[in-house]
């Protein structure tokens, strides 16, 4: 009896072993951060590797400007403005209050010096002034910034100005995954790490010096920007954006209570990241991936495609890497170009660990009677 009690006792103990590490290692992560809300994505796949409040909505302060920049960088790439055209600063811009570069009214700067001021000083007056020259006024500008909030999913925030001050604001709100969302777009235009990577730089022929608020700048290795804020009612916040062999992350961190531990957790995020997973490129079998018939379709057939450009974020020492190709064998008509084919899965030792979808890579209409007619017309 005592013996089957004891192999029933090391089962037990067993059993729980995964558990209690897990949550120790929760635990030791937990004690590193120092926030009220932080979330750990890969940039290039939207993938969460840690967070912890990420959906409490927070005020973020200046963080703000990322959506703010968003709209910058989108409104260059699509030609509606030029890095050289001319800004003159208006009377509500002046205004601002916090960090600025002390814009007189009738002041004229370029798109591009207002921008680094944005981006390495987090310049309110500079953010208005763009603002209200990309949209036509502020208010235009901040309705962008939620329209493009909500076409990006994001549930969780909404944004009454375009710099982050909160003092009078009601319900100025992001969290620290839809941020994280937000920092994952404006990576994606290369113009901005020229900036976010500058420590110094001066406007006005030198009279005006740019400190960067990013202090990662200068000791984080592999450091490509991203934003500080610092209010009060916020705390001290930071969206920090890093790469290394790879692997792009971005690590937000909402409500610390200093700013030396604002980034020193955005460091631990960033180093668990990057001590914990790899990015690689898919190594698919073009054999494997068969057409698939289409039944009373006016084409026979309809080729699976997949995006060339997923990357994979496996965990470091994921081994032999498997690849299982779930397609359909036919399809009913009508296809449209885009609807789903199937599914390639990506196995880690005997676990799945990606799903990538296989889609149509074109429409297939349905057979009619004027079609037949028209088929068998051509053969008489």
């Amino acid at each position: 009896m005592k013996k089957i009690l004891a192999i029933l006792l090391c089962i037990v103990v067993m059993l729980q072993l995964p558990i209690i590490v897990l949550a120790n290692d929760n635990k030791e992560k937990d004690d590193k951060i120092n926030a009220k809300s932080v979330c750990l994505m890969a940039l290039d796949t939207g993938e969460v590797l840690y967070a912890k409040n990420e959906y409490e909505k927070l005020s973020p302060a200046s963080v703000t400007k990322i959506m703010s920049l968003l709209l910058v960088l989108e409104a260059l790439d699509s030609g509606k403005i030029k890095l050289t055209d001319k800004v003159t600063a208006s009377k509500e811009a002046v205004a601002m209050g916090g960090s600025q570069i002390w814009l007189e009214v009738g002041e004229v700067m370029t798109v591009e010096e207002l921008l680094k001021a944005v981006i390495i000083a987090s310049a309110n007056d500079a953010c208005t002034a763009l603002g209200e020259y990309v949209a036509g006024s502020d208010v235009a500008f901040v309705k962008m910034m939620n329209d493009k909030a909500k076409s990006l999913g994001l549930k969780h925030t909404n944004f009454e100005n375009c710099t982050g001050l909160d003092d009078t604001v009601k319900a100025h709100y992001s969290c620290a995954y839809d941020l994280a969302v937000i920092s994952c777009e404006v990576m994606k235009h290369p113009l901005i790490t020229k900036y976010s990577t500058i420590w110094l730089d001066s406007l006005r022929g030198g009279k005006t010096e740019l400190n960067n608020t990013n202090k990662l700048v200068k000791s984080y290795n592999g450091i490509t920007g991203l934003k500080t804020g610092t209010t009060s009612n916020a705390g001290f916040c930071v969206s920090a954006t890093a790469s290394r062999d790879g692997l792009n992350l971005v690590a937000v961190v909402l409500g610390s209570d200093t700013s030396e531990h604002r980034f020193n957790t955005a460091s631990y995020l960033l180093d668990t990241g990057f001590a914990n997973y790899s990015c690689i490129n898919i190594n698919v079998d073009k054999k494997k991936i068969k057409p698939v018939k289409v039944k009373n379709g006016k084409e026979k057939e309809v080729n699976p495609v997949y995006d060339r450009n997923i990357k994979l974020i496996i965990p470091k020492g994921s081994d032999n890497l498997k690849y299982k190709y779930k397609i359909k064998k036919e399809v009913k008509a009508p296809i449209k170009k885009g609807d789903k084919l199937g599914k390639i899965e990506v196995i880690s030792n005997d676990k799945k660990i990606k799903s990538i979808p296989l889609y149509s890579d074109k429409v297939v209409e349905t057979v009619d009677f004027n079609y037949i007619f028209l088929k068998i017309f051509k053969h008489i």
